[in-house]
């Protein structure tokens, strides 16, 4: 899909970090952005950061909720007419043992990260088809490549969001259709995520601090130091272009470094353990 100009994006968890990169990209590549975010003050800010640019519209979204996803479609094509780029970018954390993480935890990184993205398939995939050509672009993670000690349900649904991302590509191979898929990987990337756990949580409310258990503390503490000292989120945005423009379906910001353990992954697979 080589031209963007004068087309419709729309990008979820647009108002900080790489869905404020990518959507920023869009609106420099001459697209019309609809950003959404379920922080209403960030989205505003984001909003007002790149409207002097472009055509860009605000909608306030909880992804995880079917009928949010839905007034998102609806808000879009009332807006714009159509769309023809769709970016699945929202994504939280809740770390901690796997067992011990609540239920509530695990079913809002579940909604958020995996229900999210199946809920925008489902919306906006039939209108995506009713273009001459169109995008889709799930960002997962290298976690979703790999599994990530105590991040129980962020790697289960990054692993899923692969898998998702794969047959989405096969469906629309086997329809013929004109529809692209890009599958975003990042590794070590600059984002507002690694502070989300005190700023957000289940139905978007802040928790505040979070108690865990000091080996766990310092696992997740050593992941934010990696995270932070990666390359910043600015940068992703226009890597995403690209890959839209020449058809990529994989694309792995900075995740180069992780090689050499998917291949130990590799290595155990074939030795059975």
């Amino acid at each position: 899909m080589e031209q963007l100009e004068g087309r419709t994006a729309v990008v979820t968890g647009a108002s900080t970090g790489i869905g404020r990169s990518i959507a920023r990209s869009f609106v420099d590549a001459g697209m019309q952005v609809v950003l959404a975010s379920q922080n209403e003050k960030r989205l505003a800010q984001a909003v007002d950061e790149l409207a002097p640019a472009g055509k860009v519209l605000g909608v306030v979204t909880d992804v995880g909720d079917e009928a949010s996803v839905q007034r998102l479609a609806d808000a879009t094509l009332e807006a714009f007419g159509a769309v023809h780029v769709l970016v699945n970018n929202a994504g939280v954390y809740a770390p901690g043992y796997a067992w011990e993480i609540s239920r509530e935890d695990w079913e809002w990184v579940m909604n958020v990260n995996l229900w999210g993205p199946i809920h925008a398939v489902r919306a906006f995939l039939p209108h995506l088809l009713e273009q001459p050509e169109a995008h889709v672009v799930n960002v997962s993670s290298t976690g979703g490549l790999m599994a990530s000690t105590v991040h129980g349900p962020y790697s289960t649904t990054k692993h899923a969001l692969v898998g998702l991302s794969k047959a989405l590509r096969n469906d629309l191979a086997l329809k013929q259709a004109n529809v692209g898929v890009t599958l975003v990987c990042p590794g070590a990337v600059r984002t507002a995520i690694t502070t989300q756990i005190e700023n957000t949580g289940p139905g978007g409310v802040p928790r505040g601090t979070v108690e865990l258990a000091p080996e766990v503390q310092a696992a997740w503490d050593s992941i934010i130091t990696y995270t932070d000292a990666g390359i910043p989120s600015d940068d992703v945005g226009e890597m995403v272009v690209d890959a839209i423009r020449e058809n990529r379906f994989w694309l792995l910001p900075n995740g180069e470094v992780f090689f050499p353990v998917f291949e130990r992954e590799l290595d155990d697979l074939k030795a059975g353990r």
